[in-house]
């Protein structure tokens, strides 16, 4: 239980260095809302007037808000790794490391805090749908239900791209391999198309996408009030939470040597 406590207490003091960064500079943040917010305000008013593109009757730009703000909390999540390699080449990775503090809770605390920043992009991004007039549920416990699921994917993938920094150890290289997963994760998803329109390959691998999941909950909570499949969703997204935290954590202390 010391142990828990210890990880917890460390876990959240790292995640609240991290969010006074923040504070100080949100520049970043609203420099990414310019995306997502392109997608809707383009992409979603122009496909919005394509007939049964979405399924359940809901207009396109309906369907596509939750796979937009999972869109949106990717690509704050997977380039998290260049931030941990930036603090390698000043030092101040090894002197976190040199800390009582153990792994784990330095990777949780990044990761904690890029779920922070997911949170002020489904921010934004709800505000954005509100002001166009896309006609979503925002009861408020769905809401804090998707803020969970924003939290616990922008962990997963932000953890993931500290294992990746941990073997490609520069800030370009990162940079490259972000843009290598991002978009074929984004397009083998079902974040702008039902699965039912991919061709039978791209299905395969959309069931193994855990952006998928991501989507399908958020979708559950938003749009559709099906809860049916929502534990599943977050079981998948859980999963690959702890998964991709225990292996950054491992791998950690290569990204020094």
């Amino acid at each position: 239980m010391n142990n828990i406590q210890r990880v917890a207490s460390s876990a959240l003091t790292i995640a609240e260095m991290e969010a006074r960064k923040i504070r100080h500079d949100s520049t970043e943040l609203w420099m990414r809302t310019v995306q997502p917010a392109l997608w809707l305000l383009i992409f979603g008013e122009v496909f919005n007037a394509i007939r049964g593109l979405a399924p359940g009757g809901f207009s396109y730009i309906q369907y596509i808000t939750p796979g937009v703000l999972a869109q949106s909390v990717l690509f704050v999540a997977i380039f998290y790794g260049i931030t941990i390699v930036w603090e390698r080449d000043v030092g101040l990775l090894t002197k976190l490391l040199s800390t009582p503090s153990p792994r784990i809770s330095v990777v949780v605390g990044k990761a904690l805090a890029a779920g922070v920043r997911g949170i002020f992009q489904g921010v934004m991004i709800f505000a954005l749908a509100l002001i166009i007039g896309v006609n979503l549920r925002f009861d408020p416990l769905d809401v804090l239900g998707v803020f969970i699921v924003v939290v616990l994917f922008a962990m997963c993938f932000a953890s993931l791209s500290m294992t990746l920094a941990s073997f490609l150890k520069t800030r370009d290289r990162m940079m490259g391999i972000g843009q290598a997963i991002t978009i074929p994760l984004f397009f083998g998803s079902n974040a702008i198309y039902p699965v039912s329109l991919m061709p039978t390959w791209l299905q395969f691998i959309s069931t193994y996408n855990p952006l998928t999941y991501v989507v399908d909950a958020m979708r559950s909570m938003l749009l559709t009030g099906d809860y049916s499949g929502l534990p599943l969703d977050i079981l998948a997204t859980l999963i690959a939470t702890v998964f991709f935290i225990l292996l950054a954590s491992t791998l950690l202390k290569r990204l020094i040597e």
